[in-house]
């Protein structure tokens, strides 16, 4: 049988004295209740020998060990988490977009027969025209301008400049017994 390292605990160690010290009786019973008659009890070595009557039954007991193996939770020590805010100066280049409108009036002073469309458009251009009645001794239609209205997207780019938080984590073990390694 192999003997671990550890030690066993006291009362496995109370048990299996209890159990060999009843078996020892048990056999010393054995010998005193076996009538000695003329028969040798010692071998030529100087052994006691063990005869046995086949008539003479005796019970010896059969003895069996048990291990009891129990858990302990034990604290090898502590952790201790902490969280630290870093706060970071960052520069973004953001695209910032308007539109404007361009507003051209273009006088065109012609007499038209009917009325042209409310608007229209030419390429990026929206067209409006401006009517006026004009009192003649006929009744005609003179376009007296035009307004050209251009749409241009521009793009321009803003630098910004905005703080952006960033947390951090940090966790240091702490050992209640410094002599003691970890697992």
């Amino acid at each position: 049988m192999n003997e671990s390292p550890k030690k066993q605990p006291k009362t496995m160690s109370k048990k299996t004295d209890k159990l060999k010290s009843e078996f020892d009786e048990k056999l010393r019973e054995g010998y005193t209740n076996y009538p000695p008659d003329d028969r040798d009890m010692q071998d030529a070595h100087g052994r006691e020998k063990l005869d046995v009557d086949i008539a003479y039954n005796k019970t010896i007991p059969v003895i069996e060990e048990q291990v009891l193996v129990e858990k302990e939770v034990r604290e090898t020590g502590s952790v201790h988490i902490a969280k630290e805010v870093h706060r970071e100066n960052v520069d973004l280049d953001l695209p910032i977009i308007h539109e404007e409108a361009e507003i051209e009036r273009v006088e065109i002073n012609q007499y038209v027969d009917t009325p042209p469309p409310p608007v229209r458009y030419e390429g990026d251009k929206m067209i409006i025209p401006v009517l006026k009645e004009v009192l003649v001794v006929e009744k005609r239609l003179l376009v007296v301008e035009e307004i050209h209205v251009t749409r241009r997207r521009t793009e321009e780019h803003n630098t910004e400049h905005i703080e952006l938080l960033r947390e951090e984590i940090r966790v240091e073990r702490k050992r209640n017994n410094p002599d003691r390694p970890e697992r």
